[in-house]
Formats: C-alpha cells, sequence, structure tokens
C-alpha cells in the first residue's frame, strides 16, 4: 500500500516550543512527506520560529485567524493531498521512529478497513524532563476499542500527536467538529468508530506528551467544550429501552458527572472558586440526565452548596456534593 503522510501542526502562542516540536518531526527515521504548520492568529514569535526554520527544511506555513486547533487542523487535512495525516500539538515531541512504527500496519494491511493507528506517549513536564512512560497503562480504558460503550463511558485516550489516521476516513466523518477546543479528537474518534472505520493500538510510547498547569486541559476553553460535547453524545445516542440501552443516564452522564465531581472538589480545595462554581453549574445541565435519586438529591442540597462554597464552610460544600452524587 503506498502511503503518503502530512506532518500537521496547529500553532497558536507556541513560541517556547513550536521549534522542539518541528525538529521531531524533521528528524524522523521515516520522513514526512509534507510538513504543515497552521498559525492559528498568533500574536507572539511562533510564526517567525517556523518561517526561520522553513528556510532549511521543507515545511509549509498556513495563516488563518485565530478559530481553535481544530480549525487549523482541517484547514490542513483539506490543503494536503497526502493520504494519511500525522497530528501533532506545538507542545508536543515526537519521538525519531514515531512514523515508522504508526505507519507499518498500514502498510502490512493485515486489518480490514484500516484507518487510525495510535501508540502509547511518556508525559513530560514545561521543561521537558520526564514524569510518566507508558501513561495509557494506567487509564481505565482499553485499547484498542471494540465496543461503543468502551468508546463513550471513558474519555478515549486516543491522543491526535500519538495517531496516524487515513484521510478520507476524517474527510468522510466530516473532520474536527470547529465549536470543539477539547474533546474534539474523542468526538472525531467516535465517529469514525460508529462507521466502521478500525483501529490498531501500538503498546509502544511514540509521543512525549507535554502537561503542565498552562495547558489547554486546564481551560475554561475546555470546559465550554467539554459540555458541547456532552450535549452532542446526549443528542447522536437516545435511548432505546427495548434493548435495554439508556446511553444517557448509563453511560454517558455517569461519565461527565465522574470528570466534574473531580474538577469541583479539586477547584474548591485550591479555593479557585470560579472554577468550582462553573463545574456546579455544568453538573446541573448534567443532572437531568442522572438517576431519578441523584437528581433529587441535587435538588435538595444544591442551594446548600451554592450557599457554602464560596465562604470558609467550603469543605461542607464537598460533602453535601458526595452524598448528592454518591
Amino acid at each position: 500500500m503506498s502511503i503518503r503522510i502530512a506532518a500537521v501542526i496547529p500553532l497558536y502562542n507556541g513560541a517556547p516550543f513550536i521549534e522542539a516540536a518541528l525538529h521531531s518531526v524533521l528528524g524522523q527515521t521515516r520522513p514526512a512527506d509534507e510538513v504543515i504548520v497552521v498559525n492559528d492568529g498568533s500574536t507572539d514569535e511562533g510564526p517567525a520560529i517556523v518561517e526561520e526554520v522553513a528556510r532549511h527544511h521543507p515545511v509549509r506555513l498556513l495563516h488563518k485567524p485565530n478559530g481553535g486547533q481544530s480549525s487549523a487542523r482541517n484547514l490542513a487535512i483539506r490543503s494536503t493531498t497526502c493520504s494519511h495525516i500525522a497530528l501533532l500539538d506545538q507542545d508536543d515531541i515526537w519521538y525519531e521512529d514515531h512514523l515508522a512504527a504508526l505507519h507499518q500496519p498500514f502498510v502490512d494491511a493485515e486489518i480490514r478497513r484500516l484507518g487510525l493507528v495510535y501508540g502509547n506517549l511518556d508525559q513530560i513536564d514545561r521543561n521537558g524532563r520526564l514524569i510518566t512512560e507508558h501513561c495509557l497503562d494506567q487509564v481505565p480504558t482499553p485499547h484498542p476499542k471494540r465496543s461503543l460503550m468502551q468508546c463513550l463511558q471513558h474519555d478515549m485516550f486516543i491522543l491526535p500527536g500519538a495517531s496516524l489516521v487515513d484521510r478520507q476516513a476524517m474527510l468522510d466523518a466530516g473532520l474536527f467538529d470547529e465549536r470543539l477546543s477539547g474533546y474534539e479528537d474523542d468526538d472525531l474518534f467516535v465517529r469514525l468508530y460508529s462507521m466502521g472505520v478500525k483501529s490498531c493500538y501500538l503498546d509502544k510510547s511514540v509521543t512525549m506528551w507535554r502537561i503542565y498547569p498552562e495547558s489547554t486541559s486546564f481551560s475554561a476553553r475546555m470546559g465550554r467544550s467539554r459540555m458541547i460535547y456532552f450535549h452532542k453524545l446526549i443528542e447522536a445516542h437516545p435511548d432505546e429501552p427495548r434493548l435495554g440501552l439508556f446511553w444517557g443516564r448509563d453511560v454517558i452522564a455517569p461519565r461527565f458527572t465522574s470528570i466534574l465531581r473531580s474538577e469541583f472538589l479539586q477547584a474548591s480545595k485550591a479555593a479557585d472558586f470560579a472554577r468550582a462554581l462553573r463545574a456546579w453549574d455544568d453538573l446541573k445541565a448534567v443532572a437531568p440526565h442522572m438517576k431519578k435519586s441523584v437528581q433529587m438529591r441535587i435538588r435538595l442540597v444544591g442551594p446548600l452548596i451554592e450557599a457554602t462554597l464560596a465562604g470558609p464552610l467550603t469543605s461542607v460544600a464537598r460533602r453535601l456534593l458526595r452524598h448528592a452524587l454518591r
């Protein structure tokens, strides 16, 4: 099978990291056939750094107004004629055999309708220090996914930066949802699974995943995106009582309740009351899809949680929340 790979990097104010990311792409043992960086309205010197690298290496820099990484990725995917897309976030780093490892299952062609190959990853901090090896060994979801239930009941933990995806499959699925700046990868990969696109998982770290306090994972924008995705999942997966499938009550709502509960507790302990209040408001939006007993407890203790959240009795708010969601 003939494979041509486009490496795609969205760039938004990524000056501290973009050069290292680019050099990890350019240093591959199996080179990318095209390297595309999309400047998503940066206001720092990141684009100038890319232009300097492009003076010596074949790097294409596209420019667009700020619209989020989904729109940046989509622009690059539409602009290339390569058969496969290798995604990389501006602050992550590929190991040198990243593309060599991920493209091999496509070449072997042993899996029918293969459209996604992804690997494990190692976590690094802002300064590039290794924190955790084989991060996906520690998550509560199997790899690869073998059912829609596995796709929906937890975060997918398929990192775009550790993935190689068939471009036509991405186009057929509708590309990334440009409303989302967070969970856009889960959203796309669930749609690919539902279309019958098969995946292959390599239990090998192919990417260094950089996590630090300023990461988008911790932003308010991520919180807004999470709730857009929640409502999208609820709409796309209605209950099927005759089959005993209650997607909202038994799968989707428990997943997001667990995430928001953790966010509420962490934020209140850190006295980040604005973040805690956002989590509480989001929990109330999820509540109508929970079990009736949980809905009732939330209605009963809600006023007390709100009254005690932003004061010296915030520990009471945490205990009340635990009671409501038990």
